[in-house]
């Protein structure tokens, strides 16, 4: 007679069908022209992808000579089913080394297996890990926190697709906030859909079949996050809006002291003061512009409220170009009274 399913393996079979999502090579070519200047002479490791079907695989190796690259690296988590009443894992995960040379597609000859699963937790996975100096993939979603976490305690540059709702997680709000990662190029409909497997319902008024078969489903609600730098992220968001004479349009917050902004494109360019916006902003933040103070709560460590309601979820900024200028007035200010001092006493010595 059949066991029952565990709980832990409903939950490991609910997470696996939910980080089932495979990226389009056109949004890999999207995002990635972006960033060719980085990879020259770099090791760049996929270390959620079967290099026999990874489009990440298909980019880097297609475009391996262009980029410069020294080498690359694709490796598999190998359970592509969960038998819910079956523990025994039966296959290893397995990886392949490409160095420009070899075949851009790997036959079986060419595929290492590990002794282990290929997890990109596993002691395996993170030796290769060592050796990379960019990481690109599509991670497995549930797992978001715990991939970002691994990146940067072996400070590997990365780009990588999630969530939108990643930067609101604490730990990847923190890494924004230090300026140690930001989002990438394309966000939301930016990313135009992912493929998924045939037990995949084709949900929203978007999902489609392609002109190869694929099964597209377009959630519209992914980022690319990145520690890898563009010109575009030193771009100013351009100010039009003023604060002064149109007060009752930014209301001030019950518990924070600071007004609220609805849209970026409506950030004042006359206050100077503390601001909170939609987490679409930083999408266009530059942080040579703004100053991000904190996310979500007040002084009182409750969601920021106007007249006791609660807005959607704010980041509270600060236009650090306003502050720059008033603390150059006050220094000009202050050096301009010492030297009247200064001048003061020598008259008096005299």
């Amino acid at each position: 007679m059949a066991r029952k399913a565990t709980n832990k393996l409903l939950q490991k079979a609910k997470k696996s069908k939910s980080d089932e999502f495979y990226t389009q090579l056109c949004d890999i070519e999207s995002e990635l022209r972006h960033y060719k200047s980085h990879f020259k002479d770099k090791v760049v490791y996929c270390n959620c992808d079967d290099p026999t079907i990874s489009n990440f695989f298909k980019y880097f190796a297609s475009n391996f000579k262009e980029l410069g690259l020294k080498k690359l690296i694709s490796s598999c988590y190998r359970e592509q089913e969960i038998d819910l009443f079956n523990t025994e894992e039966t296959e290893s995960g397995f990886f392949y080394e490409y160095t420009g040379i070899e075949n851009v597609r790997p036959n079986s000859t060419d595929i290492i297996h590990f002794k282990g699963d290929g997890d990109f937790r596993s002691t395996e996975s993170i030796e290769l890990l060592k050796q990379a100096d960019i990481v690109v993939t599509n991670p497995p979603f549930s797992l978001f926190r715990e991939y970002v976490a691994q990146l940067i305690k072996y400070d590997k540059q990365f780009l990588i697709i999630g969530n939108i709702n990643a930067i609101t997680y604490k730990e990847i709000f923190k890494l924004i906030k230090e300026n140690k990662a930001w989002l990438g190029i394309n966000l939301g409909r930016g990313v135009s859909g992912f493929i998924v497997p045939e037990h995949y319902e084709l949900y929203g008024t978007e999902a489609r079949i392609d002109d190869l078969g694929n099964r597209i489903v377009s959630p519209n609600n992914c980022l690319w996050l990145t520690n890898l730098d563009t010109s575009k992220r030193h771009e100013d968001i351009e100010l039009t809006k003023t604060y002064y004479g149109n007060e009752s349009e930014y209301p001030k917050y019950d518990n924070y002291d600071g007004i609220n902004v609805n849209k970026t494109q409506n950030i004042p360019l006359d206050y100077k003061g503390y601001m909170g916006v939609p987490i679409t902003f930083l999408h266009k933040f530059n942080p040579e512009q703004f100053e991000i103070i904190k996310f979500r709560k007040g002084n009182d460590e409750k969601d920021l409220s106007i007249n006791g309601k609660c807005p959607y979820f704010r980041i509270l900024i600060r236009n650090k170009r306003l502050n720059e200028i008033e603390n150059s007035q006050q220094v000009t200010l202050y050096n301009r009274n010492a030297g009247k001092s200064a001048n003061t006493k020598s008259i008096e010595y005299q």
